[in-house]
């Protein structure tokens, strides 16, 4: 079975609207609603993207930074109604894949979700977080 795309949006109703449309082009799609909740599920298994509200989450530098060092080959990609986002300068070009407007355009979503999955092999051919235990 795929690896999960992990949505994490404390808004429960866009949490839901966003796996549907990725479940509706049969991606398997995770809803969680706090960081807590990421954190717990990423010691369990792996997964292909994670994508987080920054609009109703509390994610700063300091978080951002420590997720990248525990999950290096995890893209991440962050949602906002912001276009600017002072307090995550030093993180957005460096460990931030994408970064869409709110609501997201579903082509450029799906798009981004499209690359990050083509992309998912190492330079070995392996896949990224092969050996990892995948929830079911």
């Amino acid at each position: 079975m795929d690896r999960p795309i992990v949505v994490v949006d404390a808004d429960k109703n866009q949490c839901e609207k966003l796996c549907a449309l990725l479940r509706q082009e049969n991606y398997r799609a995770v809803e969680l609603h706090s960081l807590l909740s990421l954190k717990k599920i990423l010691q369990e298994t792996s997964c292909r993207v994670v994508i987080m509200d920054l609009d109703s989450l509390p994610v700063d530098n300091r978080f951002i930074k420590e997720f990248r060092r525990q999950n290096p080959g995890l893209p991440v990609m962050v949602l906002s109604s912001r276009s600017f986002h002072p307090e995550l300068e030093q993180v957005m070009s460096k460990h931030i894949c994408a970064c869409l407007r709110k609501p997201p355009d579903p082509e450029e979503l799906l798009y981004c979700i499209k690359s990050f999955c083509e992309n998912e092999h190492d330079s070995s051919g392996r896949q990224r977080g092969e050996g990892s235990e995948i929830a079911k």
